[in-house]
């Protein structure tokens, strides 16, 4: 199976590469990531039926799982971490497990992605249950890990769906068509590099999934991050400046209200387009999903198209 495997051929355009001067080596490389978001493009339908089946789970209480081994483990592991301080969620919301471990996020744990019960197991212990979406992801769609992964949660009933790089792949049998995530980057520069286009390719789905879940989850305002955790002075500054542009009150205005709604975004934004209290507003954002431009439209028609 692996001949057949188009991330484990090697690739015509770099042949004696290693004869070639800096320049060259980095015009090949380059002319190759090229390739890339064309074909991520061809897998938009099936990104957009696993965004629409995460966000449904997420409304009603589940949570979204990335599992893989190697570096598609580690970049799992990377987009999951982002969510919390990116969009202001529970960093339980957004997971990812790597074969080995943690320990596997700093170094190469030999074999970890062989065992496929401990694939299974892992994600079991995460409390893993039917109304959760795992996501397997494997540049050549063969790790036993994640297919052991994939087959436990098939048999719970919950949504899975896989992120390959090969049309062929063991992880594209245990999910659904629609949630095929095939990404063809062909062969590497480096024969089996696959932290290479394979990874930029992934990286780029794992983007699009969770920024287009969280929009959907009105976690963005127009193309502003409104929740993310202010945790710093930089983001504190940030936070501010965007209350300030987005609602016309000037910096010290907004700083003030952001203060005295508990250093929250979206009410500080509530509380000054519409001049309301801090209570107010927080009970607004709670029966609209969190959905600003819905309460502000809702405003709109209740007061005759002004706010």
């Amino acid at each position: 199976m692996t001949s057949a495997m188009l991330t484990e051929q090697r690739n015509p355009k770099s042949y004696r590469i290693d004869t070639l001067g800096t320049k060259e080596i980095l015009s090949i490389i380059n002319s190759e990531d090229e390739k890339v978001p064309s074909v991520v493009r061809d897998a938009i339908s099936e990104i957009a039926a696993t965004v629409d089946a995460i966000t449904a789970a997420m409304k009603k209480g589940g949570r979204l799982f990335y599992i893989g081994a190697g570096t598609s483990g580690r970049l799992g592991v990377l987009d999951a971490s982002e969510c919390p301080p990116t969009y202001g969620v529970d960093p339980s919301l957004v997971q990812g497990i790597i074969a080995g471990g943690d320990e596997a996020l700093r170094k190469s744990i030999e074999g970890a992605e062989d065992d496929r019960k401990k694939g299974a197991e892992d994600l079991l212990e995460k409390g893993f249950c039917k109304n959760d979406v795992v996501i397997g992801i494997s540049a050549n769609g063969g790790a036993p890990y994640v297919l052991g992964a994939l087959e436990t949660a098939r048999k719970l009933g919950a949504v899975a769906a896989a992120i390959c790089c090969n049309r062929n792949s063991k992880a594209f049998e245990l999910v659904e068509p629609c949630y095929r995530i095939c990404i063809p980057v062909g062969p590497e520069i480096i024969t089996g590099s696959t932290r290479m286009k394979a990874g930029t390719g992934q990286k780029l789905v794992l983007n699009m999934i969770t920024t287009t879940v969280m929009i959907k989850l009105g976690k963005v305002y127009d193309n502003w991050m409104i929740d993310l955790l202010p945790v710093n002075q930089k983001l504190i500054r940030r936070s501010i400046s965007m209350i300030s542009q987005i609602t016309g009150a000037d910096e010290k205005k907004a700083e003030e209200v952001f203060k005295e709604s508990g250093n929250d975004i979206k009410v500080s934004i509530i509380m000054l387009l519409l001049s309301t209290t801090r209570e107010h507003a927080s009970m607004l954002l709670k029966s609209h999903d969190g959905n600003i431009h819905l309460i502000v439209d809702e405003n709109k028609n209740q007061k005759g198209g002004s706010i």
